[in-house]
Protein backbone atom coordinates (compact mmCIF):
# COMPACT_ATOMS: atom_id res chain seq x y z
CA UNK A 1 0.00 0.00 0.00
CA UNK A 2 0.97 3.43 -0.52
CA UNK A 3 1.25 6.19 1.82
CA UNK A 4 -0.17 9.52 1.01
CA UNK A 5 1.25 12.25 1.81
CA UNK A 6 -0.75 15.91 2.34
CA UNK A 7 1.50 18.95 0.71
CA UNK A 8 -1.35 21.59 1.02
CA UNK A 9 -1.62 23.80 4.09
CA UNK A 10 -4.48 24.73 5.67
CA UNK A 11 -4.39 28.01 7.60
CA UNK A 12 -1.87 30.37 8.59
CA UNK A 13 1.13 30.28 10.21
CA UNK A 14 2.02 32.88 13.09
CA UNK A 15 4.76 34.19 11.36
CA UNK A 16 2.30 35.11 8.39
CA UNK A 17 -0.42 36.86 10.80
CA UNK A 18 2.37 38.84 12.33
CA UNK A 19 3.71 40.06 9.28
CA UNK A 20 0.21 40.97 8.08
CA UNK A 21 -0.42 42.82 11.35
CA UNK A 22 2.55 44.79 10.74
CA UNK A 23 1.81 46.05 7.48
CA UNK A 24 -1.47 47.10 8.77
CA UNK A 25 0.02 48.84 11.46
CA UNK A 26 1.85 51.08 9.53
CA UNK A 27 -0.97 51.26 6.98
CA UNK A 28 -2.91 52.51 9.47
CA UNK A 29 0.24 54.92 11.19
CA UNK A 30 0.81 56.43 8.05
CA UNK A 31 -3.27 57.49 7.46
CA UNK A 32 -3.54 59.16 10.89
CA UNK A 33 0.13 61.03 10.20
CA UNK A 34 -1.99 62.08 6.46
CA UNK A 35 -4.84 63.00 8.74
CA UNK A 36 -3.19 65.44 10.56
CA UNK A 37 -0.67 66.96 8.12
CA UNK A 38 -4.30 67.66 6.51
CA UNK A 39 -5.66 69.30 9.49
CA UNK A 40 -2.58 71.56 10.01
CA UNK A 41 -1.92 72.57 6.40
CA UNK A 42 -6.06 73.46 6.58
CA UNK A 43 -5.23 75.49 9.68
CA UNK A 44 -2.47 77.35 7.98
CA UNK A 45 -4.66 77.92 5.15
CA UNK A 46 -8.08 79.23 6.94
CA UNK A 47 -5.27 81.70 8.71
CA UNK A 48 -3.71 83.32 5.26
CA UNK A 49 -7.44 83.74 4.48
CA UNK A 50 -8.44 85.34 7.49
CA UNK A 51 -5.09 87.77 6.66
CA UNK A 52 -5.70 88.36 3.33
CA UNK A 53 -9.22 89.32 4.23
CA UNK A 54 -8.32 91.50 6.96
CA UNK A 55 -5.73 93.25 4.61
CA UNK A 56 -8.47 93.61 2.18
CA UNK A 57 -11.10 95.12 4.30
CA UNK A 58 -8.60 98.27 4.92
CA UNK A 59 -7.57 98.70 1.74
CA UNK A 60 -11.29 98.93 0.25
CA UNK A 61 -11.72 101.11 3.20
CA UNK A 62 -9.06 103.16 2.27
CA UNK A 63 -10.43 103.32 -1.47
CA UNK A 64 -13.77 104.14 -0.15
CA UNK A 65 -12.18 107.72 1.77
CA UNK A 66 -10.14 108.19 -0.49
CA UNK A 67 -9.10 111.84 0.54
CA UNK A 68 -5.28 113.16 -0.09
CA UNK A 69 -5.95 114.56 3.59
CA UNK A 70 -7.44 111.22 5.69
CA UNK A 71 -5.22 108.46 3.52
CA UNK A 72 -2.49 109.24 6.03
CA UNK A 73 -5.01 108.58 8.75
CA UNK A 74 -4.47 105.23 7.87
CA UNK A 75 -0.89 104.36 8.71
CA UNK A 76 0.43 102.64 11.78
CA UNK A 77 1.05 99.70 13.44
CA UNK A 78 -2.17 97.86 15.06
CA UNK A 79 -2.65 94.87 17.39
CA UNK A 80 -5.76 93.30 18.96
CA UNK A 81 -3.90 94.76 22.18
CA UNK A 82 -4.52 98.78 20.14
CA UNK A 83 -6.76 100.98 22.40
CA UNK A 84 -10.16 102.01 20.98
CA UNK A 85 -10.76 105.48 20.67
CA UNK A 86 -14.29 107.60 20.64
CA UNK A 87 -15.54 108.35 17.33
CA UNK A 88 -18.59 109.65 15.94
CA UNK A 89 -20.70 107.05 14.62
CA UNK A 90 -21.07 108.31 10.89
CA UNK A 91 -24.04 106.48 10.33
CA UNK A 92 -26.75 109.04 11.41
CA UNK A 93 -24.45 112.21 11.32
CA UNK A 94 -22.56 113.99 8.56
CA UNK A 95 -19.01 113.32 8.72
CA UNK A 96 -15.68 114.57 7.52
CA UNK A 97 -13.30 112.15 5.64
CA UNK A 98 -11.07 112.36 8.69
CA UNK A 99 -13.70 111.07 11.13
CA UNK A 100 -14.46 108.58 8.37
CA UNK A 101 -11.10 107.53 8.66
CA UNK A 102 -10.74 107.42 12.82
CA UNK A 103 -14.15 105.16 12.68
CA UNK A 104 -12.58 102.77 9.86
CA UNK A 105 -9.77 102.24 12.06
CA UNK A 106 -11.78 101.80 14.85
CA UNK A 107 -13.89 99.46 13.36
CA UNK A 108 -11.27 97.90 11.55
CA UNK A 109 -9.37 97.16 15.07
CA UNK A 110 -12.48 95.66 16.22
CA UNK A 111 -12.23 93.17 13.65
CA UNK A 112 -8.19 91.94 14.54
CA UNK A 113 -9.72 91.51 17.65
CA UNK A 114 -12.42 89.46 16.33
CA UNK A 115 -9.93 87.21 14.40
CA UNK A 116 -7.56 86.74 17.74
CA UNK A 117 -10.74 85.89 19.36
CA UNK A 118 -11.47 83.34 17.42
CA UNK A 119 -7.59 81.99 17.10
CA UNK A 120 -8.46 82.92 13.33
CA UNK A 121 -4.91 84.96 14.03
CA UNK A 122 -2.74 84.40 16.74
CA UNK A 123 -0.48 87.36 18.05
CA UNK A 124 -1.75 89.19 14.99
CA UNK A 125 0.29 92.71 14.06
CA UNK A 126 -0.54 95.14 11.14
CA UNK A 127 1.36 97.22 9.57
CA UNK A 128 -0.42 99.75 7.18
CA UNK A 129 2.30 102.20 5.42
CA UNK A 130 0.72 104.89 2.33
CA UNK A 131 3.37 106.61 0.65
CA UNK A 132 2.76 109.61 -2.45
CA UNK A 133 3.33 107.86 -6.04
CA UNK A 134 5.48 109.54 -8.75
CA UNK A 135 3.45 111.45 -10.46
CA UNK A 136 -0.07 112.24 -10.56
CA UNK A 137 0.45 115.11 -9.06
CA UNK A 138 0.65 113.58 -5.31
CA UNK A 139 -2.78 112.19 -5.54
CA UNK A 140 -1.56 108.86 -6.37
CA UNK A 141 -1.12 106.50 -3.19
CA UNK A 142 1.20 103.12 -2.62
CA UNK A 143 -0.44 101.57 0.27
CA UNK A 144 1.55 98.31 2.07
CA UNK A 145 -0.51 96.56 4.30
CA UNK A 146 1.69 93.83 6.17
CA UNK A 147 -0.33 91.19 8.72
CA UNK A 148 2.11 89.22 10.81
CA UNK A 149 0.63 86.75 13.10
CA UNK A 150 2.21 83.09 15.34
CA UNK A 151 1.23 80.22 13.49
CA UNK A 152 1.19 76.65 15.11
CA UNK A 153 4.64 74.96 14.10
CA UNK A 154 7.83 76.60 13.71
CA UNK A 155 9.24 77.62 10.24
CA UNK A 156 12.33 78.82 8.89
CA UNK A 157 11.91 81.96 6.95
CA UNK A 158 13.26 83.18 3.98
CA UNK A 159 15.34 86.57 3.50
CA UNK A 160 13.25 88.02 1.91
CA UNK A 161 10.46 87.79 4.54
CA UNK A 162 13.09 88.50 7.79
CA UNK A 163 13.36 91.56 6.46
CA UNK A 164 9.53 92.19 7.32
CA UNK A 165 9.77 94.44 10.37
CA UNK A 166 5.90 94.26 11.60
CA UNK A 167 5.43 91.73 14.73
CA UNK A 168 7.12 90.15 16.77
CA UNK A 169 10.47 87.77 15.36
CA UNK A 170 10.34 84.03 15.90
CA UNK A 171 9.96 81.07 14.63
CA UNK A 172 6.33 80.66 14.15
CA UNK A 173 5.97 84.27 12.16
CA UNK A 174 3.66 84.44 9.76
CA UNK A 175 3.57 87.18 7.19
CA UNK A 176 1.08 88.20 4.65
CA UNK A 177 1.85 91.48 2.68
CA UNK A 178 -0.68 93.05 0.52
CA UNK A 179 -0.26 96.13 -2.01
CA UNK A 180 -2.42 98.72 -3.64
CA UNK A 181 -2.48 101.44 -5.45
CA UNK A 182 -4.98 104.22 -4.68
CA UNK A 183 -5.79 107.25 -6.91
CA UNK A 184 -7.57 109.82 -4.60
CA UNK A 185 -10.19 112.11 -5.86
CA UNK A 186 -8.85 115.52 -4.39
Amino acid sequence: MRSIKHTSQHGFTLIEVLIAFVILSFGLLGAVALQAKAKQASFDSMQRAAAVALGNDIIQRIRANDRVASITQYNGTFTSNTALEQSRTCYTDTCSSAQIAALDRQQWIRAIQARENTGALDDATVCIENTVAAGNGGRGFNIQVVVSWRGRQEITANAETKKITCGEESNTRRVMVLKSYVYSRS
